[in-house]
């Protein structure tokens, strides 16, 4: 009877903090993102409302309470009135097999991994279903764009994972891998900083990338182009229908650095969070369902877990501040061309590595190839996107102006004194070809 009731609580407890959690997350970001995008733009942001203008996000929660629902005439009223609740209702639901502490989790699930990808491509069913019950054009380009992006960057968040997965097999004592969140998290707690980030650091970058697209954030926020789509798919929408998709966006930025932590840096672990330090320790109430002991190693536990969360999180709102928005050839172009492949190419090394590598040195030697890998991999988008600091163009764009200069000289006559066939200097035929 005693396990029954504290079955009970525990889930009400869980439940009542995730959806605490899910609720104030989005009112914190959205002022972090004010203040932090206002500081690295030189601008004061909110100052009115509350210290420092810490109040304004409340303020905006309440407007959108009170404020109207308003729908066109034209509207399908079924599938845009639902398409808000199918965006939302994975949002929540993926919190059911994330562990924040071994207590603060609804459930271990044996296969969490698989569940919260499931999860996460359910999405873009809300999103499309907002654009097609819209009757817009802009929200529909915005639907189509999204239902394209989701789905392309699918599959390289999902293999991503697979190096996780295979490191747990050579950690765990019986050789076989895990796909349960909270054995993975246990895998990285021998020593406790033995994070997989340090062993798959291209797998976490990819990861996050990925996750930068599955939430329609900058700069693959194209569903949502305001510059070009006035808000994506989310035009004919207002009040709390707008809301929950607002919420929702935020609510997968959570769930993205929530995986993250898990699967690459941690989870709860970190100075402090040891269980059995603290029943040596705390002897207070040792007989009890829920010592006093396990209350402070769950508390420290979940403080560790939120402070990687938000640390994740402050990445996103830098990215949005820094980079541009990519056009849509861009972005598939990412997704299929340099994702996959580079993703497929990491599982293979991975795996062989990890067969190859004889013990003690296996984890080490697979990290060290890793992080040469990372190098790679920076040093290829580098040369595929054309950046650099010095402004030099892309190499597909200088390529395009030789050959426009080449058809220039063809068509061009002959100078005065020199027969069609006799050649120019080059300088000479890049000033003509200019000068056309």
């Amino acid at each position: 009877m005693v396990n029954i009731g504290f079955q009970i609580v525990h889930f009400v407890v869980t439940l009542l903090f995730f959806i605490f959690l899910v609720a104030t997350n989005a009112v914190i970001m959205v002022y972090a993102e004010r203040k932090v995008m206002a500081f690295m733009q030189d601008r004061v942001g909110p100052k009115y409302y509350g210290p420092f203008g810490a109040l304004q996000s409340t303020y905006d929660v309440m407007k959108l309470l009170l404020k109207e629902i308003v729908r066109s005439r034209d509207t399908d009223n079924a599938i845009f009135s639902l398409a808000p609740m199918i965006f939302f209702a994975p949002v929540l639901t993926a919190f059911v097999m994330l562990p924040f502490s071994p207590f603060m989790t609804t459930s271990a699930l044996g296969t969490g991994l698989l569940l919260y990808v499931a999860l996460s491509s359910l999405d873009v069913i809300g999103v499309f279903m907002a654009g097609w019950g819209s009757n817009s054009k802009y929200s529909l380009i915005g639907g189509l764009r999204s239902a394209a992006q989701m789905i392309s960057y699918e599959l390289p968040l999902l293999l991503s994972l697979v190096g996780v997965v295979m490191l747990t097999s050579v950690v765990s004592h019986n050789g076989i891998g895990s796909i349960s969140f909270t054995d993975i998290v246990s895998a990285q707690m021998h020593p406790w900083w033995l994070w997989f980030v340090l062993i798959q650091p291209l797998g976490l970058i990819i990861y996050y990338t990925c996750g930068l697209a599955e939430t329609n954030r900058a700069p693959f926020d194209l569903p949502e182009a305001e510059s070009e789509l006035v808000a994506g798919y989310l035009t004919e929408y207002s009040g709390m229908q707008w809301a929950m998709f607002f919420l929702g966006e935020y609510g997968n930025m959570l769930i993205v650095s929530s995986v993250a932590t898990v699967l690459f840096l941690g989870g709860w672990s970190g100075p402090g969070a040891d269980l059995a330090f603290w029943h040596s320790t705390v002897t207070a109430n040792p007989g009890g369902v829920f010592s006093v002991a396990d209350l402070i190693f769950n508390v420290i536990a979940v403080f560790w877990f939120l402070v990687k969360v938000y640390f994740l999180q402050s990445i996103f709102i830098w990215v949005r501040t820094t980079l541009p928005r990519l056009r849509a050839d861009q972005l598939m172009q990412y997704a299929w061309l340099i994702l996959i492949p580079v993703t497929l190419v990491n599982i293979l090394v991975t795996a062989a590595l990890l067969l190859a590598v004889p013990q003690p040195y296996t984890l080490w030697v697979t990290g060290g190839v890793n992080f040469v890998m990372l190098i790679g991999y920076v040093l290829l988008l580098s040369r595929a996107i054309g950046a650099s600091p010095k402004g030099t163009l892309p190499p597909w764009v200088q390529a395009r102006q030789r050959a426009l200069a080449r058809n220039a000289k063809a068509a061009l006559p002959p100078p005065p004194g020199t027969t069609a066939g006799q050649a120019l200097p080059a300088g000479e035929t890049e000033t003509l070809a200019g000068s056309r």
